[in-house]
């Protein structure tokens, strides 16, 4: 088998399809390059998105990764049962999941959690609930750099919000939070250009807290793309996710990064409904289907295939006059997003040497776990 057979199954014909399939030795390749790309491995803080289980968490704290940012209260929860010891979620708790993450710093006292905000009304309703509970939440300011989705401008507001939140009894601020998740520039120096113009404002803003005395503010930066750009800056804690499976997309966009594709979906032909066309069982179900129907799924072993439609359970393809593909036959997958595509799956099947080894339950996939 040739290195570029990498992805082969020996005894594929015990799985049944589609599946999430995962390759632990690639997993940890890439979380010893994460390490080799940063100079100390307190500054990492990987986001847990891409794979949602306790096995590559561990593996990561086997590592000296202690660090950890995630999305969701599945997520964090299954943080706090690996006894990850710190833990931001980096999204803004309101409402019911308000009361859940107050639940979950009581549960699993071993892990320090950290969400962000980014107004004075949820700051308020933190402090309240907090205070109720005779608890400390850290928090990070949460500064909109260019995503236009949550945060406040790294400017004077953002600023008057960390020291109204200084004030406020159950919560102290701690950092500041910036996802520049929109720069995905495939050219390496563009993309360095635009991360730095970010970055400026958060440096200044950061600068000017610590002048008016308080401690110097965290500052949690970036996602994957820019990731070898921040690891180069000092102090900042860097959050890439998906490296640990990596996929087609930041395979093409970021192509400076030697990370390797960890994780596939693996499908079958399962009928052929005219003599140029193959139908595969992996529909929207499957695959994550938010991009465009050409850059959804890259088949390892059939690149050339042309992706015609795609339904909940079905995926139809242009394979050509004259094609050899049979009912049964086997096709690896390599997701452009890998991240919303491990969570439509409950496991993930584990490959070893070209065998199957076992499975990781994506328990995080999940809404909730137990809280």
């Amino acid at each position: 088998m040739t290195e570029k057979e990498w992805y082969i199954i020996g005894d594929v014909d015990q799985l049944d399809t589609p599946a999430l399939v995962v390759y632990p030795g690639r997993v940890k390749h890439n979380i010893a390059l994460v390490k080799s790309m940063i100079d100390d491995v307190g500054r990492l803080r990987p986001h847990v998105k891409t794979y949602k289980n306790m096995e590559v968490t561990r593996l990561m704290l086997d590592a000296g990764i202690t660090k950890f940012k995630c999305a969701t209260i599945a997520e964090a929860e299954m943080l706090g049962m690996c006894k990850a010891p710190d833990v931001l979620l980096a999204y803004q708790p309101v409402g019911p999941k308000l009361k859940r993450f107050v639940k979950l710093i009581l549960t699993y006292p071993d892990t320090k959690y950290a969400c962000v905000i980014d107004n004075i009304h949820a700051a308020t309703e933190i402090s309240l609930i907090a205070v109720n509970n005779n608890i400390v939440i850290p928090v990070y300011i949460d500064l909109n750099v260019g995503m236009n989705r949550t945060g406040i401008s790294p400017g004077n507001d953002a600023r008057l919000l960390y020291m109204e939140c200084a004030h406020l009894p159950g919560i102290i601020p701690v950092g500041l939070h910036a996802y520049d998740g929109h720069i995905h520039d495939e050219d390496i120096n563009t993309r360095t250009r635009k991360c730095n113009e970010c970055f400026e404002p958060i440096a200044r803003l950061q600068a000017d807290l610590k002048h008016k005395g308080y401690p110097e503010p965290v500052i949690v930066a970036g996602g994957s793309p820019t990731f070898p750009i921040h690891a180069k800056r000092e102090n900042i804690e860097c959050s890439p996710g998906t490296f640990v499976y990596w996929d087609k997309g930041y395979l093409s966009e970021s192509a400076e990064q030697e990370f390797l594709t960890a994780a596939l979906v693996v499908s079958r032909v399962i009928s052929l409904p005219d003599e140029t066309k193959i139908c595969l069982d992996l529909g929207h179900k499957s695959v994550a289907a938010e991009k465009e129907l050409a850059k959804r799924v890259l088949f390892l072993n059939a690149p050339e295939l042309i992706m015609l439609g795609q339904s909940e359970e079905h995926l139809v393809a242009e394979a050509g006059k004259g094609h050899n593909y049979m009912v049964g036959d086997v096709l690896y997958g390599l997701p452009y997003h890998v991240c919303p595509s491990v969570a439509l799956y409950e496991r993930a099947i584990t490959i070893e040497n070209q065998q199957i080894t076992g499975e990781w339950k994506n328990i995080a996939r999940d809404r909730k776990i137990t809280i």
